[in-house]
Formats: structure tokens, C-alpha cells, sequence
């Protein structure tokens, strides 16, 4: 059985972590379905109550707060309303944050349709930022990543991170902790990372599929030599996670709970190890707290957070 460790609320608050990536607004509409529309097979949705949520590198960020760690978010947005809503809400949250704004970029948004107590459509809003903003996103993470105890690459394939392989490479020199929350097949550019944090799908997406736990063990570390990785956490939904480093691997099962919305819970588990890694805590130590947080908001609706006492309620 895999102990829990325990940090003192005060060590947590000493923890900084510097969350760099796409952040999103999340969008909520639940209404009541009454009938079927008469101009095409579809439900009718009567709108009854709109939600707006901090999401992607955001929630992130915001996650690392609940559990009363410092965070600064350093992200690139639009200059629209989306935008302004966004930087509102994380006002609200105690998340430092540091925007970088493009006029011609759409901030990112994820429109959710809720009826019956479930999701009936998902719309997007998006695109890309130029380059010119990105750049000055540098210059800016130059000056804040020494500040920090560790950083957090929220990668959302949105185009937020085009520097990244610079900034993992400033990060690392200055002896700070990086976690990645990988996307898409190219991970040439997470090189050098302490460790990233890709689920079944993403991991498969790169390494292809494994015939069993053997096959994945050496594909696993594999990449992670390849990539020059202190560590790899695979997270493995209802197997719970397992974390390949120098030492060999380390399972962690699932904590039994009822699942009732998966949405976050990578960005709960991720900034959940950021926060332990800040305060010095190793990683193997920090999994089997992560994987507590992830089992915990999974019960939850929606992008959700957990708290400290939540997290070590029974401990």
C-alpha cells in the first residue's frame, strides 16, 4: 500500500508555481429538454441558467490555489469579451496572472450545452496567436520563472507554447522543477523536462499501442531516455497511475470512488504534483497525493478543484 504523505497547510503556502500555457473560458448552459425540435432530430434546450468557469492552463492555476499554494499564470489572450470575463474571474480566484493580449487573437472558448444532468453539445471558439505576442510572452517568462519554485507547461495544442523548448531549457538551468501536461505527437519538445504527465491516449498517440505491461515498461522508458525525462507519469483513468523514473516504475491504483465527470482531472492531478514538487517533495512522494486529488474531483461536475482539507481530510 503506497503511504500518503502530509504537508502542513504553511508549508503548501510557501510553494509558488509559475502555470505557463492556453488558458480558456468555460461555458456552461443547462436548461430544461422538453421536446424534439420540429426542424431537425435535435433536443430543444430551454436555457435556464448559464455557469462561466475558469478553464485549460486557468484551471490549473486555479486548482494550485485551492490547495493554498501561490500561482502566477502566464498565458496569451484576445482582446474581446471572453478575454475580459476570463481576467475577471481570475481576479477573483488570488491566481497572479500575467496576460499577454493580442487583438486579432479569439480567446479561446468552450461552450457547454447541459440537459438531463448531461452534456448534449460542446462548441469551440478559437484560434491562433501570432508570433509576435508569444515573443513578448518570452521576455516575460525570462523575469518570472526565478521567482518560482516550479514550473507548469499547460499544453492545449491552442499555440500558446511555441517557445517552450527555450523555456524548459531557462527553467531547468535555473534548478526549477518542470512538469509538462503533454499534447498532440511531437514530444521533441518537452526535452528536458523533470517529468511529464500524459494520459492512456496521449502516451499511445506517441508510442504506440503496448501488448502488455512489459512492452509498455520498456516503450515507457524508451521516451523517457530519449527525451532525457527525470520521470514519466502515465495516468491510467480507472488503473489509477504509474510513474516511470530512474528507480524502475511506481503504481499507484485508483482510489475507488463513484466517476462522475472526468473534466479536469488531469489539470487537478498535474497542478496537485506541482504544488508537492514546490515544496521540495520528490515525486515519488507527490504521486500517490496527486493521484488522491485526481480519484476526489472526479466526483465532481465540471472543471472542479480540491482543497487542502479535502486532500488530506483522512489523513
Amino acid at each position: 500500500m503506497t503511504t500518503v504523505s502530509k504537508l502542513s497547510p504553511e508549508q503548501i503556502a510557501k510553494a509558488r508555481v509559475l502555470v505557463v500555457g492556453d488558458a480558456m473560458l468555460d461555458r456552461y448552459w443547462y436548461g430544461a429538454v422538453d421536446r424534439i425540435s420540429p426542424e431537425a432530430p435535435v433536443p430543444v434546450v430551454r436555457v435556464t441558467r448559464t455557469e462561466e468557469r475558469i478553464g485549460a492552463a486557468a484551471n490549473v492555476a486555479y486548482n494550485i490555489v485551492t490547495l493554498g499554494a501561490q500561482a502566477s499564470l502566464l498565458t496569451v489572450v484576445g482582446d474581446d469579451e471572453a478575454s475580459h470575463q476570463l481576467e475577471t474571474l481570475v481576479a477573483k480566484t488570488g491566481i497572479a496572472p500575467y496576460f499577454g493580449r493580442d487583438a486579432r487573437l479569439k480567446t479561446t472558448v468552450k461552450l457547454r450545452v447541459i440537459g438531463r444532468q448531461q452534456q448534449l453539445i460542446r462548441l469551440d471558439f478559437e484560434n491562433t496567436p501570432e508570433n509576435e505576442v508569444l515573443a513578448s510572452q518570452s521576455a516575460t517568462f525570462e523575469k518570472l520563472h526565478t521567482q518560482h519554485d516550479a514550473v507548469l507547461f499547460s499544453d492545449y495544442g491552442k499555440g500558446g507554447l511555441a517557445h517552450i523548448v527555450l523555456m524548459i531549457a531557462q527553467a531547468r538551468a535555473a534548478g526549477k522543477v518542470v512538469l509538462v501536461d503533454p499534447k498532440g505527437a511531437d514530444y521533441a519538445r518537452y526535452k528536458n523536462a523533470s517529468v511529464i504527465t500524459p494520459n492512456r491516449a496521449e502516451l499511445e498517440h506517441v508510442i504506440g499501442t503496448w501488448s502488455d505491461e512489459a512492452d509498455l515498461r520498456i516503450k515507457a522508458h524508451n521516451l523517457r531516455t530519449t527525451l532525457s525525462l527525470d520521470a514519466l507519469l502515465l495516468t491510467r483513468s480507472e488503473e489509477g497511475m504509474t510513474l516511470f523514473d530512474a528507480q524502475g516504475e511506481l503504481n499507484v491504483p485508483a482510489v475507488a470512488r463513484e466517476v462522475f465527470d472526468v473534466t479536469g482531472a488531469g489539470d487537478t492531478v498535474i497542478a496537485t504534483l506541482a504544488a508537492m514538487a514546490a515544496t521540495g517533495m520528490s515525486l515519488r512522494d507527490a504521486v500517490p497525493i496527486a493521484n488522491r486529488a485526481g480519484g476526489i474531483v472526479v466526483g465532481k461536475f465540471g472543471t472542479a478543484t480540491v482543497s487542502y482539507d479535502e486532500l488530506f481530510a483522512a489523513h
